[in-house]
């Protein structure tokens, strides 16, 4: 009788193991994605600075000069 209770409790624990897999699989993608989102905006913001300070240092005087 004990043999069919150690069945059903390595059944549960690997269905708890697999869906905790699940989670952390789930979670990891979510903070790869938030990542990437993050670095895109970093790069677009230091790339936009990066045009406009160019544009006045490049030596070009203005019209009004």
């Amino acid at each position: 009788m004990k043999d069919s209770g150690n069945d059903s409790g390595a059944r549960s624990g690997k269905a708890a193991k697999d869906q905790r897999e699940a989670r952390l699989k789930l979670a990891l993608r979510e903070n790869l994605k938030r990542r990437k989102s993050q670095a895109k905006e970093r790069a677009d913001f230091a790339s936009g600075t990066d045009d406009v300070g160019r544009g006045r240092d490049s030596g070009e005087e203005s019209p009004g000069k």
